[in-house]
């Protein structure tokens, strides 16, 4: 399978040239395997977040490696507080203005030495050539040093991949998710329940029709794959890669 998974420290993020940055976690994991073009995309990621306590889990199940899950809320953060020291440039993609909007006025309280600027595109399965070049416009006459994208996956990880080489900006993010967090509109369960692993479970309490799918029909469909993969892999034919530092 391939998953070249990132096992360093977030602060080691290269600021020069262009680095793509996506997560993968049991969902994205479980859709990549129906979709080709979404596997390739979380493939050719320059670093791939393990985002999911499932992914980690299975790292451990299948390697006895410990890998320690970073989220896109941390990287998220982890950028802002690099840019507000160095009075950077950041571009949020994707939402809805009420989201934009609170967003915003998170920067503008908490990091006021950023400058940003935000596009939300319309709300459909694909855009066309000329709403692709108005965004790629957008982005590219602001020049951010990151662009944040949140569209969900997968659609924010192809957009990405299919424009990548065409975006002027040093360090592009798939954050989905992430955006509604930073706003508030919807709000990440506690970190008493991240540390237990049980993210996802207060996820799906609270919202149980969004998130169903996610973790009620692919929890199992992961837990297959998972199974095979540990009665045939071997340490030649891993499914997830790991580095020597997450012994």
């Amino acid at each position: 399978m391939g998953y070249n998974l990132f096992s360093g420290n977030l602060n080691g993020i290269p600021e020069s040239g262009k680095t793509v940055i996506n997560t993968i976690n049991q969902y994205s994991f479980c859709v990549a395997e129906r979709d080709d073009t979404f596997k390739k995309a979380l493939k050719s990621s320059d670093i791939l977040l393990p985002d999911g306590i499932g992914i980690v889990a299975a790292v451990k199940s299948i390697t006895g490696y410990n890998l320690k899950k970073i989220s896109g809320t941390e990287l998220h953060e982890n950028l802002l507080k690099r840019m507000n020291a160095q009075n950077g440039r950041c571009f949020y993609l994707g939402s809805n203005e009420n989201t934009l909007s609170k967003i915003k006025n998170r920067l503008t309280a908490e990091y006021p030495n950023i400058i940003f600027e935000t596009f939300s595109p319309s709300y459909k399965a694909e855009f066309s050539d000329e709403e692709n070049s108005e965004m790629i416009s957008a982005i590219n006459s602001f020049k951010p040093d990151v662009l944040f994208v949140g569209m969900t996956a997968p659609k924010q990880e192809k957009w990405i991949m299919a424009h990548k080489n065409e975006i002027d900006a040093k360090i592009i993010c798939a954050i989905g998710a992430v955006f509604d967090f930073f706003a508030g509109t919807i709000k990440r369960p506690s970190q008493f329940w991240i540390n237990l692993g049980l993210e996802w479970f207060i996820r799906l309490c609270k919202e149980p029709r969004r998130m169903w799918v996610r973790y009620v029909y692919y929890g199992p469909i992961f837990v297959w794959a998972l199974v095979k993969e540990k009665l045939t892999a071997d340490l030649n034919d891993l499914p997830l890669a790991y580095s020597e530092e997450t012994k």
